[in-house]
């Protein structure tokens, strides 16, 4: 079978054309072969947060939402 070479411009214009069913597998296939990276970073992400929280005197399990968004605000703009 011939390979055909193609500009990753021309991969993403090919694919514009197709119908939105096939479009909706394409998103579904790389989603897929994604979807293990992000679980392993949501996890790292959680355990990191939870263990900056109980640094500081905090659990973050027993923080209200709006609680939890004040304190990433926090870390987030705290001078290093």
């Amino acid at each position: 079978m011939p390979m055909l070479t193609l500009s990753n411009e021309q991969v993403v214009e090919l694919v514009k054309q197709l119908p939105q069913e096939q479009k909706t597998e394409i998103f579904r296939v790389l989603l897929l072969s994604q979807w293990q990276q992000w679980q392993d970073l949501s996890s790292y992400g959680a355990d990191k947060i939870k263990i900056a929280t109980k640094d500081r005197g905090y659990d973050w399990e027993k923080m209200s939402e709006e609680d939890r968004e004040e304190f990433i605000d926090l870390v987030v703009h705290e001078k290093q």
